[in-house]
């Protein structure tokens, strides 16, 4: 059986580095990267989707969403192994992806 969140209260849902997010006010979430900000600093996405009073066509018109920036954050890291069978050739990698952390502050 599967179930699925339904919020209740105001939502948006906002499409950056190509994916879409839904949030709501006072929601902490990793992004992609957004380039160089100081902590604190406020951003506004305006690529919004649909909030919880229209649905876009592609994009609702006038609608923000104001975040504050709080950290550079990094996932945990994963191991990459190529190897060739009957070659003797293998290959290890490491790859630790860069995320930015931003606190919803209104929609």
């Amino acid at each position: 059986m599967t179930t699925t969140a339904v919020k209740t209260e105001d939502f948006a849902v906002i499409e950056t580095g190509g994916k879409q997010y839904i949030v709501s006010v006072g929601d902490v979430l990793d992004v992609e990267l957004l380039g160089e900000h100081e902590e604190g600093a406020k951003i506004e996405f305006d690529k919004v989707l649909m909030n919880s009073a229209a649905v876009g066509t592609p994009h609702v018109k006038g609608a923000k969403v104001t975040a504050s920036y709080m950290e550079l954050k990094k996932a945990k890291k994963i191991s990459i192994l190529r190897y060739k069978a009957k070659s003797n050739r293998d290959r290890k990698i490491g790859h630790r992806q860069k995320y930015s952390r931003v606190r919803i502050e209104s929609i």
